[in-house]
């Protein structure tokens, strides 16, 4: 039931996903389920572990973990999940979701600690985030109905899960008081507790400083310099499954047959020289340092280095150079034939290019003027649509809704554990805002969530494939990777921190 951030960082002391990941974001069996694919039968077998049990010391049942299904499924749930393939793939999910059985007939229970799973097709994707995370405690929410579940005190005020803490208390908006669950499967906690709160960003420096915090999660990295020599605090950063980038409009969505209806032969950005030269004309390292502190990086990919063999960093990019972006304008004929510093296109009509991007930090709009005087240096007449940046959320209507007045935008993406990009480039995805398509692109896509990338090694060789194809077309300018820094206060050992899963791509 949950939905926000804040949710899901409570969420992972009190229960855990019932599988691991490794570096590839593959499912492994480290567990507390364990999975078997039978290929030839569209089948998976899983498995609980022994000695897994809830909070109130109840043990984990195959049950429990069919329930989140059930639940997920089931017309009377109103959360956001239940759409993916992990669950429409499953046999009989569609019909008992619609109402029309009482049951999912995919699902077959042999006993306490297992059932078999029948799928309509074994996708890549079910290894990667496709499965399910979490069990769910039937025996919890007994009499309940689905639709009383989600603001039930069982889920608001005392849930309970499978991981290492419990919960003590929760204070609304405020803190959530846990204490450890000594018969924890992995083995007892190490902490007696933990206290989590809620701390306004502009104390949370002092709040460390005093030590009246040990640990600050979600820390406000425009914070850092000011506080990076901190006595008494020790800096921890991880890579992001995020990317921002620099995309353009090629066409527009047809609702009706729910598909991207591309034109790159007519779009005003369709040259991919243009798009070459606005990359080559862009230092996306100077960005970094100069906006972020070194806490973003160049991006040369649209599958950054979260998903650490997936990404190609083999792929050649074009590197900031004004001189070569000139070169490519001048050749592709876009000259500036009156005489005003700007570029005409190459049939001499006149080249202006609106440019979109959100309003928001601090660095919001210093960096949209460095693209854009970036851009204007080697002769293009771009500048910030309607003269202003565009509030978050009118931002996005405006790209969904294939507003054409713009022409580029500058957006960002948070990807899945799943490295499948379809949902971001498909030509059947709504989150296709540049609506970008091409064969080479639908085959790849294809191909990458097919049979025949069960093999991992192959899929990986599909994706760094795509990447190419992408940087090839110029399809966006990805522009910088990013990390996020956790203080830790000197008195706290054998902490560390790490990237866990991430069940969908999210807008940034």
């Amino acid at each position: 039931f949950y939905t926000l951030a804040p949710e899901a960082d409570v969420l992972e002391y009190i229960d855990e996903s019932v599988f691991t990941f490794d570096e590839d974001q593959q499912a492994t069996n480290e567990g507390a389920i364990h999975y078997e694919m039978n290929e030839e039968d569209k089948t998976v077998t899983f498995t609980v572990q022994d000695g897994v049990t809830w909070h109130d010391g109840e043990p984990l049942k195959i049950t429990d973990y069919i329930a989140s299904y059930e639940i997920i499924g089931h017309p009377d749930y109103e959360g956001v999940r239940g759409t993916t393939d992990g669950f429409t793939s499953i046999v009989g999910y569609d019909e008992y979701r619609a109402g029309e059985a009482d049951e999912i007939s995919g699902i077959e229970v042999i006993d306490e600690q297992t059932a078999v799973f029948t799928y309509k097709e074994l996708a890549p994707s079910l290894t990667a985030g496709g499965f399910w995370f979490y069990a769910f405690p039937e025996h919890h929410y007994e009499g309940l109905e689905i639709s009383e579940m989600a603001a039930a005190p069982q889920t608001r005020e005392n849930p309970i899960g499978i991981g290492p803490y419990k919960v003590e208390q929760i204070t609304t908006g405020e803190s959530v008081a846990l204490t450890k669950y000594e018969d924890y499967w992995r083995g007892e906690p190490q902490l007696d507790g933990i206290n989590i709160r809620v701390v306004a960003p502009s104390s949370i420096s002092s709040a460390l400083e005093s030590k009246d915090v040990d640990v600050a999660v979600n820390f406000p990295t425009n914070q850092y310099p000011d506080v990076a020599d901190m006595e008494g605090v020790e800096w921890l950063a991880q890579i992001e499954p995020i990317y921002d980038y620099i995309g353009f409009k090629y066409g527009t969505w047809d609702a009706e047959n729910g598909t991207v209806d591309s034109n790159m032969e007519e779009a005003k950005m369709g040259d991919v020289e243009l798009r070459r030269a606005m990359w080559h004309a862009i230092d996306n390292n100077a960005v970094g340092e100069r906006f972020y502190n070194g806490l973003r990086w160049k991006a040369t990919t649209i599958i950054p280095p979260y998903h650490k063999n997936f990404h190609n960093d083999e792929i050649e990019t074009p590197e900031f150079n004004i001189d070569e972006a000139n070169n490519i304008l001048d050749a592709a004929g876009y000259e500036d034939v009156d005489g005003d510093g700007m570029r005409e296109d190459p049939n001499g009509e006149p080249l202006e290019i609106n440019f979109a991007a959100m309003s928001g930090g601090d660095t919001s709009e210093p960096l949209a003027n460095y693209y854009i005087q970036q851009w204007q240096s080697i002769g293009l007449d771009i500048d910030k649509l309607n003269g202003r940046l565009i509030e978050y959320n009118t931002f996005y209507d405006m790209l969904e809704n294939d507003d054409p007045e713009i022409d580029v935008f500058l957006a960002g993406w948070s990807v899945g554990t799943d490295v499948d990009p379809t949902a971001l480039y498909g030509a059947d995805a709504p989150y296709n805002y540049i609506r970008y398509e091409s064969e080479e692109n639908t085959e790849l896509l294809k191909r990458g969530i097919s049979e025949e990338a069960l093999d991992i090694d192959k899929r990986i060789e599909i994706y760094k494939d795509w990447q190419e194809l992408m940087v090839e077309d110029v399809a966006v300018i990805p522009t910088v990777y990013r990390s996020s820094v956790y203080p830790v206060g000197d008195n706290i050992v054998n902490y560390g921190v790490e990237i866990g899963f991430n069940e969908a791509t999210a807008l940034y």
